[in-house]
């Protein structure tokens, strides 16, 4: 069983996480270089928001929401 988890400790140290350990290296010589990682996740967050509150707005002005106030058919 020792084994089991030694191969799960070498899976995410040497194959998963190896691109961040490469990062944080990365960060040691060029800040800048480093955190373009963070920053292009912060702008596809950013569009990906302002994407879901476009739709939101265009299905709230078809009136395609049920907004009855009764809740569930027990209460």
């Amino acid at each position: 069983m020792k084994d089991f988890f030694y191969a799960i400790e070498d899976f995410f140290v040497n194959v998963a996480l190896a691109p961040l350990a490469q990062l944080a290296k990365l960060e040691l010589e060029n800040w800048w270089a480093a955190n373009l990682f963070s920053w292009v996740f912060v702008i596809i967050t950013m569009v990906a928001f302002v994407y879901w509150m476009l739709q939101l707005k265009k299905h709230s002005d078809n009136n395609e929401e049920d907004k009855s106030i009764s809740s569930h058919s027990f209460l």
